[in-house]
């Protein structure tokens, strides 16, 4: 049995590895029912048992967001998957699946929300929110008002806290 973490709901989920199929890229969440992407690498070890689950590298979207280094925050990079991907400042107490490592306190832990669905086959569409952030969210020059959803564009600035972030697809 290993040991794994739901990325969009956080879920932590025990499977017996032996029963997964040979070529399983991922599998439904049973609580959120979203795709769980999944590799499945095997250690080299004396009782070779050991298996590794991680997420696979063809299963990312194009989308990404670089974070803008400044006197607080060094540059970063995150590839976006598919599915709800809550961005805020890394701490214990967070939430967030991607945390941006910043000494910003006027980020908050959970401060905006990109959701990725599939569009076609190989085409995503990246939908932003702030997320009730404390500071509000800049898209493009333009708070983001609450409950304002929009379509993220190749380019786009995205300015949470004192945070510059640039979504590219």
């Amino acid at each position: 049995m290993i040991s794994i973490k739901c990325p969009h709901c956080h879920v932590g989920l025990k499977v017996d590895e032996r029963k997964l199929p040979p070529n399983i890229s991922s599998f439904k969440c049973p609580k959120c029912k979203e795709a769980i992407p999944i590799s499945l690498l095997y250690n080299q070890t004396e009782d070779d048992n050991d298996t590794i689950v991680i997420t696979s590298r063809k299963l990312f979207t194009a989308g990404k967001i670089t974070v803008s280094s400044d006197e607080n925050t060094p540059e970063q990079t995150f590839k976006l998957f598919e599915g709800i991907n809550i961005i805020g400042r890394k701490s214990q107490a967070s939430k967030a699946t991607i945390g941006v490592i910043t000494t910003d306190k006027s980020m908050s832990r959970e401060h905006i929300i990109i959701e990725v669905k599939k569009e076609t086959k190989e085409n995503y569409k990246h939908y932003l929110s702030d997320n009730n952030s404390k500071n509000h969210t800049l898209y493009n020059g333009n708070y983001l008002e609450n409950g304002e959803v929009v379509v993220l564009n190749d380019n786009d600035e995205i300015i949470i806290g004192r945070t510059i972030l640039r979504f590219n697809e």
